[in-house]
């Protein structure tokens, strides 16, 4: 399974890189407003800063929401760097410009996904990755583990090669659960992937043998 951040902070996406366990980053207008990135030439600088620290992917949303915004934009994301992969959402004329991109040899990550038949399409499409938001299904009371089950189940069926990544992940129970599902990726926030190393027995567990090491080299 592969971890992806969900950031545009640059400190965490060092720090996770340090971790050793980052396969790439994800990112959005949002997440870039909220590191107060902002305008077209500072945002663009911005993703390959992004890909100067992690040698993974990194999905660039495009902000148009037509065919012809979208390959304009997609086709400039494209050549910023060989690691971007250019995020379409899911609707009717996304769907045009994966099939699109997916002929021009331009990798694509489909999301705002919340339904099998919308990861089917994308699969259809072309799509490289397709992003179920499993934490924005639970805020609804709807299962968004169940939609990676189901997604898993139809791409195996017709052995679609588009790759399952979990989006709003929130915890570390998300992960766990995705990787049981067989989700191909997870993106979520540094917390998130942080989260997997907590366990109080560790904690106890290393304590005492400190402990016992400090008692007999006092």
């Amino acid at each position: 399974m592969k971890f992806f951040i969900d950031t545009a902070n640059l400190d965490q996406i060092r720090e996770a890189e340090e971790l050793g366990v980052l396969d790439g980053v994800t990112t959005n207008p949002s997440l870039m407003a909220k590191e107060g990135i902002t305008g077209k030439n500072n945002i663009l600088k911005h993703y390959v800063d992004i890909c100067t620290i992690t040698p993974g992917d990194v999905s660039a949303e495009v902000i148009g929401t037509t065919f012809d915004q979208m390959i304009r934009e997609g086709e400039e994301l494209a050549e910023l760097h060989d690691q971007i992969v250019v995020k379409v959402p899911m609707i009717r004329d996304g769907v045009k410009a994966l099939r699109y991109f997916s002929q021009k040899g331009i990798r694509t990550n489909c999301t705002l996904v919340f339904s099998p038949g919308q990861a089917l399409l994308a699969a259809k499409a072309g799509a490289t990755y397709v992003s179920p938001f499993i934490g924005r299904l639970d805020d609804i009371s709807s299962d968004g583990l169940s939609l990676i089950a189901e997604m898993r189940e139809i791409y195996d069926n017709y052995a679609f090669e588009t790759q399952i990544l979990a989006a709003s992940v929130r915890h570390a129970m998300h992960i766990i659960e995705c990787a049981k599902l067989g989700a191909d990726v997870m993106t979520g926030p540094l917390s998130s992937i942080e989260s997997l190393l907590n366990h109080p027995l560790t904690d106890i567990g290393l304590e005492k043998f400190l402990a016992d090491y400090r008692k007999g080299n006092a």
